[in-house]
């Protein structure tokens, strides 16, 4: 009798896809006393490259502001690459949408951090991100979609 081939997770490997630092009000933003207002934005995608083989991109856009100048403005995309094979259909998503963008992050932290820190300012470091919840979001809010559509009443005309 033979056995069922094992679960593959594997690193294969981890790569910085895209890199934007501007320092558009550069020198005189430097000359500025104010603390800026930092905001973050977040995102995660993944996509086949190849039989059991997937491409995790987590994105991260980190800008600060001084009233309505930019301080500075920083766009990663930390990207690695993924061996996934022998995994049940129902778990391949949850893998993709919560261990990979888990295993990224800190690379693209760290990447942000190292740029913000080149460009001249105190480094920004990002905080932990809790990807499951992000991903159960996802899916409630698809959920919720999906009923929507279902429960619109028909217009008669």
């Amino acid at each position: 009798m033979s056995a069922a081939p094992q679960p593959v997770f594997n690193i294969e490997k981890t790569y910085v896809r895209d890199l934007s630092l501007e320092v558009p009000n550069a020198p005189h933003i430097f000359m500025e006393g104010d603390a800026p207002e930092v905001a973050i934005q977040l995102s995660t995608q993944a996509a086949p490259v190849g039989d059991g083989v997937f491409e995790s991109v987590v994105g991260v856009t980190v800008t600060a502001m001084i009233g309505d100048k930019t301080v500075f403005l920083v766009e990663v995309k930390q990207a690695g690459i993924f061996r996934i094979q022998h995994v049940p259909e129902q778990d391949l998503d949850p893998i993709l949408g919560i261990a990979c963008p888990n295993i990224l992050f800190p690379f693209a932290r760290e990447v942000v951090a190292d740029a913000v820190n080149r460009a001249g300012f105190a480094p920004v470091i990002l905080a932990p991100v809790n990807f499951e919840a992000i991903y159960q979001q996802r899916l409630a809010e698809a959920q919720a979609r999906a009923n929507g559509a279902v429960e619109q009443p028909a217009t008669v005309q």
